[in-house]
């Protein structure tokens, strides 16, 4: 399915936030992640669903001042 990964067009065979995460080969614990500009805290990543044309981040934390 095509979906917006972090600006950009993503094709991805993942059916929930969780599997995406992971396909990416983002970590997990270290990265948060957002749907259609809503937030998903960790825990619900894996009953998200994803469905095409979905907007999904995945933003690492950046260090700096």
């Amino acid at each position: 399915m095509r979906i917006d990964l972090n600006g950009d067009p993503y094709t991805t065979r993942s059916r929930t936030l969780a599997a995406l995460v992971e396909e990416t080969g983002a970590e997990a614990g270290a990265v948060a992640t957002a749907l259609d500009g809503r937030f998903v805290p960790r825990g619900l990543r894996a009953e998200t669903a994803l469905r095409a044309g979905v907007r999904v981040e995945i933003l690492s934390p950046m260090q700096g001042g």
